[in-house]
């Protein structure tokens, strides 16, 4: 059997809205159909396993051997490397920054539709279980990953918290500063893993969640910056 004739077994306990339904084909494709269905299911099999899982198990899984997996990937690493780009990198909208940055709006106002986009393009079963394996076994994937948060969040996040707290822009942001920020994507990212990872019970509406904390979050920051600043000064 060839990497054609890919299925894709949805994940114990997911609701038939939560994952895709199971693909199955039995035409032949192009090499590049075929690539991204072994992308899908690489990314549902790390999800389930981390990143530790062998290639062996994956290829068993997709009804190809082994040698055939590796017609498209050279190697595991090369696979992880895809999966980060389709997981990490392809999560990230590149106009979040600048709708961020706007400061035409209210502080408050853009941060929550930012964590409301960002959680509807990352709070997934697989996406939230993947950002865990990275953390815990994969620290290549994770430091790549947090320096492109660092460099398109935390970093801009700074500065329109210092804008709102009358503090001047014109330094690099400070570790205290990157840290209670980083505090904030942590507070969010916290429900994905509550739901998806610790299959606690969370509200139906993480809409209302992730706005709560951020506002919770922006009430208080901006006295903090200001403290920092005095201190600093």
């Amino acid at each position: 059997m060839d990497a054609s004739s890919i299925t894709s077994p949805r994940p114990p306990g997911l609701r038939e809205q939560e994952h895709p339904a199971p693909l199955k084909t039995r035409r032949r494709l192009p090499r590049k159909e075929r690539e991204k269905l072994i992308v899908a299911e690489a990314v549902r099999f790390f999800a389930e396993v981390g990143f530790e899982g062998q290639t062996r198990a994956l290829a068993q899984r997709l009804g190809v051997t082994q040698p055939l997996l590796y017609r498209y990937f050279p190697d595991k690493e090369a696979l992880i490397d895809r999966v980060y780009h389709e997981v990490f990198l392809g999560g990230w909208e590149t106009d979040w920054n600048t709708a961020l940055t706007d400061r035409s709006r209210p502080l408050v106002e853009r941060v929550v539709e930012f964590y409301l986009s960002y959680t509807k393009a990352n709070f997934s079963y697989e996406r939230v279980r993947l950002f865990m394996f990275a953390g815990l076994k994969d620290e290549s994937v994770a430091n790549r990953y947090m320096a492109h948060v660092r460099e398109h969040l935390f970093l801009p996040l700074c500065q329109e918290i210092r804008a709102e707290a009358g503090v001047a822009t014109d330094t690099p942001p400070s570790p205290l500063e990157i840290e209670l920020v980083a505090g904030l994507h942590g507070a969010v990212g916290y429900v994905g893993l509550r739901r998806w990872v610790y299959k606690a019970q969370t509200p139906e509406d993480l809409d209302a969640v992730v706005t709560q904390l951020v506002r919770s979050y922006l009430a208080g920051i901006p006295a903090a910056f200001r403290a920092f600043a005095t201190a600093a000064g």
